[in-house]
């Protein structure tokens, strides 16, 4: 007779489980510093207003091309520390801390300072060379930000797996509503332009670049693959490039 032996159990494969990751986590102080030192311009501007009939900040710190050709190369940064009103300097402080805070978390306290000063550079030159007006506001900076923003998701996509598609439509929306907005007459469209270009260069070759490692107890974290050389060929990448274009905009006028 024969004997047929009983099937063996199939072996039962657990399925996969995600694995949570806490993100950096970070007190975002030089947002803070900067919303601090913002705010307290705003205040000095007031003052000037009152007691000298005049905005002083302005005058010193607005982008002014005439004054730019002289020499006062300031005005190509400082134009993001002074405003045109409470609610100027309320959209763009209340933006800074929606998308500085996290960002800050993610590029870390120095890298973050340069994406910021970049954004506001990046801004002001193009709106020196597309537009005479005189200019003011941290806009072109924020710019710069919300370039970051999407740059930063669109690297670590995979990380952020089904989220991804959710946060990054988000990023586009933002941008191109107020880019729509931009197109009002009295705003300086160009310096949003410039500062979201700005952004979006140096976060492409600066930005965070995580990957999931484990550790020493059993468990993971995030470690950044991009390296320190690589964030100063960014910052100097975007520098070169828009004090440039600084140049052919002065050469152009002789």
């Amino acid at each position: 007779m024969n004997y047929d032996p009983p099937p063996s159990t199939p072996e039962v494969v657990p399925p996969p489980q995600a694995v949570r990751i806490a993100l950096p986590e970070s007190a975002p102080y030089v947002t803070y510093a900067i919303i601090g030192i913002t705010a307290f311009v705003y205040v000095l501007q007031l003052a000037s207003q009152f007691l000298l009939q005049f905005d002083f900040p302005v005058a010193l710190l607005a982008k002014v091309n005439d004054l730019i050709r002289d020499g006062q190369f300031w005005r190509l940064l400082t134009p993001a520390l002074v405003h045109g009103s409470i609610a100027h300097i309320g959209f763009n402080m209340y933006a800074l801390l929606s998308f500085g805070s996290g960002l800050e978390r993610h590029f870390g306290h120095g890298r973050f300072f340069l994406l910021y000063m970049l954004g506001a550079f990046a801004g002001n030159v193009l709106s020196f060379l597309f537009t005479d007006a005189v200019s003011v506001g941290a806009s072109t900076a924020v710019f710069g930000l919300i370039g970051a923003e999407g740059v930063f998701l669109y690297q670590n996509r995979k990380l952020f797996a089904h989220q991804f598609r959710s946060a990054i439509s988000n990023v586009i929306f933002i941008a191109g509503v107020n880019l729509f907005i931009g197109l009002s007459p009295s705003i300086d469209n160009w310096g949003h332009i410039g500062g979201l270009v700005g952004g979006l260069m140096f976060t492409s070759f600066a930005g965070p670049l995580w990957d999931v490692e484990s550790n020493l107890v059993g468990g993971y974290s995030l470690a950044d693959k991009r390296l320190s050389s690589e964030v100063t060929i960014g910052a100097v990448v975007v520098a070169v490039i828009f004090g440039t274009l600084v140049v052919w905009g002065m050469v152009r006028r002789l």
